[in-house]
């Protein structure tokens, strides 16, 4: 089970992730028109990184969603909730 503490940071990473990914693929867009070799290189290098960070952002959320659906099983086996209005109650209590 997750600590609050883990689980925000972890939030925190992702959505930090996010944020990185963005702003690269903004500086990608704006950098398109420079033709030298050293911005090329430059942007050939931080579109295979946003490439790697792309997928290391899904791998993270498939793993988190993951977890979410495990918690959410073991919550329902732990209080017998057998029908989704049970679920729906259970989460107002």
């Amino acid at each position: 089970m997750e600590t609050p503490n883990r689980a925000h940071s972890q939030d925190q990473l992702i959505g930090d992730l996010r944020l990185v990914i963005e702003n690269a693929e903004e500086l990608l867009k704006n950098t398109d028109h420079y033709t030298s070799d050293l911005y090329q290189n430059a942007r050939a290098k931080l579109a295979l990184a946003l490439e790697a960070a792309n997928e290391e952002l899904a791998r993270f959320e498939d793993a988190q969603l993951e977890r979410m659906m495990a918690a959410t099983r073991a919550a329902n086996e732990r209080y017998c909730d057998r029908t989704g209005e049970q679920r729906i109650l259970r989460a107002f209590h």
